[in-house]
């Protein structure tokens, strides 16, 4: 489908396997490979076991060792990365065009043929919990970790991507292999090819690699939906010098349009260098050196935060700073007017107009709309919801959103 924008096809293998080449005219391709698995489907036995494949799959192959392959995706010359979601796993490459069949070829026996070898998947256990301990010593991660701890009690949201220190330590090969066979099938599995070849080109060098993967049987689970539960817990540490203050909001049961109000709405709250809160609370009191909100509107993930860190003894006078912004969002006409607007409006196109054109960018996020079942020019829409927006829109979706925070403070051991 050519829509004046890309130029995409759609092709589902006879196994199962869900293909989109996007054909556009770059010196560069992207490949992405997305699992439909993730955090929220585990269950409590499984939580960390996506994530834990993901590290497993680079450890080699039946035919390549872990050295050997690294060292094949070091010599496209190009980017490589992986990384595991609420809601998937995703592999990918970026490099020149002429490299695009051997990666093609280096993912497909990464991904159907791992070897799970037993030595290396002891010292990628050492590896992921380290991981673990490095999360708790990154103040900003560990803080997005308690508030969905805090935040929810039923939802998979309250469960970090990486797994708990106890279901990790307690992994064993053949369990993590066990889920990897369960879920890692070629009709649960999505892939995405930016490059100039033709869509047909795509598809048999898709076939080639990837046709002889056996499909089997997809179970589709109920995700549980929760709203954050407003509430504001404080803790301390001691190896902290600031404390570190962070909101969550729920946005779920908004349309289309709404989440493009809202999308305007993050930018002038906290996204931009010129935001209400950044003005407010470094700029006029001088509380922080950075203050910033951020969105999250994937399926079954509607998330808002607002994230700073302060001195300790500003951490009161933060958080009334903080409530009066939004209350002014809400209520005052004048910290939305016309002009903040216009500009969101031309920021928002401006970020689309980025995406698509990076051959990464636009893998990644058309891979994710064909995951969730969305339209992968659904950003059109966004466009066209831009240009009709207006201050009152954005007020009405803030009065919706921006309510009964779940809050979580951690403060330097000895304060206040």
């Amino acid at each position: 489908m050519n829509n004046n924008i890309f130029d995409s096809k759609e092709l589902n293998l006879h196994n199962g396997i869900k293909v989109i080449s996007i054909k556009k005219e770059t010196a560069l391709f992207s490949l992405h490979v997305g699992v439909k698995i993730g955090s929220i489907y585990e269950s409590n036995e499984e939580r960390g076991a996506s994530h834990f494949v993901e590290h497993m799959l680079f450890k080699g192959t039946k035919s390549l060792t872990n050295e050997e392959l690294n060292k094949r995706f070091e010599n496209l010359g190009g980017e490589y990365n992986a990384y595991t979601d609420y809601n998937c796993t995703v592999y990918s490459v970026t490099a020149l065009y002429e490299e695009m069949t051997k990666a093609v070829e280096l993912i497909s026996d990464m991904i159907q043929n791992p070897s799970f070898d037993e030595k290396e998947f002891k010292k990628e256990k050492k590896v992921i919990l380290s991981e673990l301990n490095s999360g708790k010593d990154d103040i900003e991660d560990y803080c997005y970790t308690k508030v969905h701890e805090i935040g929810f009690s039923k939802s998979p949201l309250k469960y970090d991507t990486i797994g708990t220190k106890a279901n990790v330590e307690g992994f064993s090969r053949n369990f993590i292999f066990d889920f990897y066979k369960k879920y890692y099938i070629p009709n649960n599995c999505f892939i995405v090819i930016v490059s100039k070849l033709e869509h047909e080109q795509v598809f048999d060098l898709v076939e080639k690699y990837f046709g002889d993967w056996n499909k089997g049987e997809v179970k589709d689970k109920d995700i549980i939906v929760e709203e954050n539960i407003p509430k504001i817990v404080t803790s301390h540490r001691k190896d902290i010098s600031q404390s570190s203050i962070i909101y969550m909001f729920t946005a779920y049961n908004l349309n289309r349009f709404e989440e493009a109000a809202l999308k305007i709405l993050n930018y002038k709250l906290g996204e931009s260098a010129n935001s209400i809160l950044f003005r407010e609370i470094r700029e006029n009191k001088g509380l922080a050196y950075d203050i910033y909100s951020d969105l999250n509107l994937s399926k079954n993930v509607k998330t808002m935060y607002i994230y700073t860190a302060v001195n300790n003894e500003n951490v009161k006078e933060t958080i009334d700073s903080i409530n009066n912004c939004i209350e002014k969002i809400k209520y005052e006409e004048k910290w939305l007017d016309d002009n903040s607007i216009l500009l969101m409006k031309k920021v928002l196109k401006t970020s689309l107009a980025f995406t698509i054109e990076d051959t990464t960018d636009i893998g990644n996020y058309v891979l994710h709309q064909c995951m969730d079942g969305e339209d992968i020019y659904e950003f059109v829409e966004d466009m066209r919801y831009a240009d009709t927006i207006k201050n009152e829109d954005v007020r009405k979706v803030a009065l919706k959103v921006l309510t009964n925070p779940s809050i979580y403070v951690v403060k330097a051991k000895g304060s206040v």
